[in-house]
């Protein structure tokens, strides 16, 4: 696995609210970070909470790295007029793990699909804008079980290898939760099972 295949962007915190009018009509836009599609209905509901008077929340997420899965609502404004103009910036800024929402509060003045479009996109474009985008990698997590009297042979081989440790409990009987980048995982994996009386499986 190459260290593009088991990185990703994402963002470090939810963005400022940002605000785009468009002929007397606001669009607020938000950008989140999620890891489970549950998240969405929250953040939706937790919108509506604060923008008692909008008309739409328009939104598009995506989920995953390897397998990225997404979706895209355009609650009652025309087809792919503003869903997909927000999916399109997700796309654009490269980020995964992520929510864009953008609530439209109507004007009285109807955009038509493509004023709609170019101002759902604008909307998302700068919540991302105004979002911190971090890098970060796909981990596996291992656990070690060994013996007490193994414990420096699995600690050099842990620090010689920078392994991060998550957890551990050490008595007679050793164990040793670490954290492994993705691409490295089967040689982590390769080294501890070399290592007479020590074993080591994934967390389920």
């Amino acid at each position: 696995m190459s260290a593009a295949e088991d990185a990703y962007k994402t963002l470090a915190k939810p963005s400022k609210e940002v605000l785009f009018k468009e002929r007397k009509s606001k669009f607020f836009g938000y950008a989140f970070p999620i890891t489970v599609e549950t998240d969405v209905k929250l953040t939706i509901e937790k919108l509506k909470g604060m923008h008692a008077g909008a008309n739409h929340f328009c939104y598009a997420w995506q989920i995953g790295v390897e397998q990225p899965t997404y979706r895209v609502n355009d609650d009652g404004e025309p087809n792919n007029s503003a869903g997909m103009p927000i999916y399109g910036q997700i796309q654009a800024y490269e980020v995964t793990n992520v929510l864009v929402v953008v609530v439209r509060i109507f004007g009285g003045t109807k955009l038509g699909v493509g004023g709609l479009i170019g101002a759902y996109k604008t909307a998302a474009q700068m919540a991302l804008e105004t979002s911190k985008i971090v890098n970060r990698t796909l981990k596996e997590l291992f656990i070690i079980n060994f013996a007490y009297p193994e414990m420096n042979k699995v600690m050099r081989t842990i620090k010689k290898r920078s392994l991060h440790i998550v957890s551990q409990k050490m008595q007679l009987d050793c164990e040793i939760l670490i954290s492994v980048r993705k691409r490295d995982a089967e040689n982590v994996r390769k080294v501890f099972n070399g290592i007479f009386g020590v074993s080591i499986k994934n967390e389920k």
